[in-house]
């Protein structure tokens, strides 16, 4: 026992020996352990919002609102033939109609509109009026036949095309024969015209990539008497408008107009003139400016004309001042003048009459159902027509030219408009003429009044008035000058639904029987009613 013990002595002391003596062996030291060591979370900023504190004051809105009573100068160029034009401006209906009656002085009236198309893409109107009378005096007789075919239609090139046809025909006799008791051969007593016209244009509705919009047209009529005297007019038009920005537009403008005037037995007349219109336009909320020029030629003879015309308004668009000086031609042939005085002897000759106007006016509203307009105005008139009685029996009227004519304007027109309730538009017109050539402007009214009423007294009713008054014109006859009296012409009117399809119409002209005269020895009929039915039937489903 004691051997063993001693023996593992030993070997634990060779061991101890032998580990001292190894100096090359490497040290490590391997730790084992769970813990990961991690940051202590940041404390986060919690922000609340305060509350608004409540606001208890009104909001004050500020409304700009459209004039609500708008006056057109122009009437849109499709026709909507209604037996009741209340509102022009009214949805595409499809709507027809035929007019009848018959008047005291057997008077037949027949008047019809047809309506074809969807209104938005194509659209087609017929329109046909007719209507004759027997005056009191012997060959007071007077027929008006009218004929007229609109169309229109969009592509998808962005163009809208506009086309019409028409005719017109009316005949008269020549019953202004002094000394009544004569004896005048019928045939020299009877007067026709006839007119066919044509027109074909078309427009982009829609402005180009480029801000160009442009709207050519083409108008042809052929005009002619039972005499066989003749005479037509081709007018071309090509404006072109060209936007510059959001205040700035260019406009350019080409007119043309080529007249032949055929009389019985002469030699043919030709008038042309060609008008160049260029100008710029600016327009702001409160100010409108166009300025530039029309250089023209008459029958090759070179005339500038100024184009200037400016605009102040305030910012609610309530009441504007305006002002211009503008100059442009106008052919003054035979359809002209015979829509003038339809008693006239053919002329020898016919004129281009250049126009200038300088005008300053001032128009507005009142709240909003009244409006109002003032203007006065310096014109001259180059080549214009006036009328005299012829020295034999005062029948025939003669045609003379005036070479310059000065008109001082004055002007004024008054309107109220309640919806489609109430419609007052009353308009005034003085003009004093100065000659050059001729002692006075004979024929020209230097006064003129109108007044018309359209009330809706319930809805089925409507009634209208008008009221007329001239101051009579200069006259020139064998016994010399005379100045005709003024006339005062009254007339009224209703219409009456019986029925959803069917109107009752009647119609009083010269209510007060007030005999005058606007051409000399040519006296108005006297009272006269006219009295009908309306068939409306629309075409949609």
């Amino acid at each position: 026992m004691k051997k063993i013990t001693i023996l593992l002595s030993i070997f634990l002391a060779a061991g101890f020996v032998a580990e001292a003596q190894d100096t090359i062996r490497r040290r490590e030291v391997n730790i084992t352990s769970t813990f990961k060591p991690s940051l202590k979370e940041a404390a986060k900023i919690n922000i609340n919002a305060t509350p608004p504190t409540p606001d208890s004051t009104t909001p004050r809105l500020q409304y700009n609102l459209p004039n609500q009573n708008l006056l057109f100068s122009f009437q849109p160029g499709s026709l909507k033939p209604l037996a009741l034009d209340v509102d022009s401006g009214g949805h595409w209906g499809n709507d027809s109609y035929v007019k009848l009656g018959y008047g005291n002085l057997k008077t037949p009236f027949v008047q019809a509109g047809f309506s074809m198309g969807d209104g938005k893409s194509v659209g087609v109107n017929a329109y046909v009026k007719h209507f004759s009378s027997q005056g009191k005096i012997e060959h007071q007789d007077v027929s008006h036949t009218n004929i007229d075919l609109n169309a229109f239609f969009k592509t998808a090139g962005n163009l809208e095309w506009n086309a019409r046809l028409g005719g017109k025909r009316e005949q008269y006799k020549k019953f202004g024969y002094e000394p009544k008791g004569i004896d005048v051969p019928e045939d020299s007593l009877k007067v026709r015209f006839q007119t066919w016209r044509g027109r074909i244009g078309f427009h982009n509705i829609n402005r180009t990539e480029l801000g160009l919009s442009f709207a050519p047209e083409v108008r042809v009529d052929a005009f002619s008497d039972r005499l066989g005297t003749s005479e037509s007019i081709s007018y071309f038009f090509l404006p072109l408008k060209k936007s510059l920005g959001t205040e700035f537009q260019a406009d350019f403008g080409l007119e043309a107009n080529i007249a032949r005037f055929s009389p019985e037995g002469k030699d043919r007349v030709t008038n042309n003139f060609f008008i160049f219109s260029p100008s710029v336009h600016y327009k702001s909320p409160a100010f409108s400016i166009q300025a530039g020029v029309r250089p023209s030629w008459d029958n090759g003879n070179f005339k500038l004309f100024p184009n200037l015309m400016a605009e102040v308004a305030t910012p609610d668009k309530k009441f504007s001042v305006q002002a211009g000086w503008t100059g442009y031609y106008r052919y003054s042939g035979y359809q002209y003048q015979a829509e003038m005085n339809p008693w006239i002897w053919s002329p020898e000759t016919t004129f281009n009459s250049a126009i200038e106007e300088r005008f300053a006016g001032l128009k507005g509203t009142v709240g909003d159902h009244v409006s109002y307009g003032a203007k006065l105005g310096f014109n001259t008139i180059t080549n214009q027509p006036l009328f005299i009685n012829d020295t034999m029996t005062g029948k025939s009227f003669l045609v003379v030219n005036e070479p310059k004519l000065n008109v001082l304007n004055i002007g004024g027109e008054l309107g109220y408009t309640l919806g489609e309730k109430v419609s007052l538009i009353t308009s005034v017109a003085f003009n004093r003429f100065k000659t050059e050539l001729n002692d006075k402007a004979w024929g020209l009214i230097p006064v003129e009044f109108n007044s018309r009423l359209r009330v809706q007294v319930m809805k089925d009713l409507y009634l209208n008035a008008n009221v007329y008054a001239f101051d009579g014109p200069m006259s020139l006859d064998k016994n010399g000058t005379s100045n005709l009296q003024g006339g005062l012409d009254l007339s009224g009117g209703l219409e009456f639904k019986i029925v959803p399809r069917i109107k009752l119409w009647l119609q009083f002209n010269n209510i007060l029987n007030k005999e005058y005269q606007r051409w000399n020895q040519y006296p108005n009929y006297g009272l006269n009613i006219l009295g009908g039915v309306v068939f409306s039937f629309a075409q949609n489903k």
